[in-house]
C-alpha cells in the first residue's frame, strides 16, 4: 500500500499546484467520510462500476497523469460527437 501511496504523493508533486490543490482538497474530503458509499449519480454508475472492475483486474494505464487526462477528454470529446 505504501507504494501506491508514494506513487500518487510523487504524481501530484508533477501536477500544476491548482491541480494539486483540488485534488488534495478532494482526499481530505473523502478522508473524513464514514467507510460508507459515496452518492453516485445514476448517469454515472456504469462508470464507475467498470472503473472498479479494471482495479480488480488491476488494468491500471501507465504515463504521466497529464496525458493520460488528457487522451482521456479526448476520447470523450469524439464519442460525444
Amino acid at each position: 500500500m505504501a507504494d501506491i501511496f508514494n506513487q500518487a504523493v510523487e504524481a501530484m508533486r508533477r501536477m500544476p499546484s491548482a491541480e494539486r490543490d483540488s485534488i488534495a482538497q478532494a482526499i481530505v474530503s473523502l478522508a473524513g467520510h464514514e467507510a460508507g458509499p459515496l452518492d453516485v449519480e445514476p448517469e454515472h454508475l456504469p462508470y464507475v462500476l467498470e472503473g472498479l472492475a479494471q482495479i480488480e483486474r488491476g488494468a491500471f494505464v501507465e504515463g504521466e497523469p497529464e496525458e493520460i487526462v488528457a487522451r482521456a477528454f479526448e476520447r470523450a470529446r469524439r464519442n460525444a460527437q
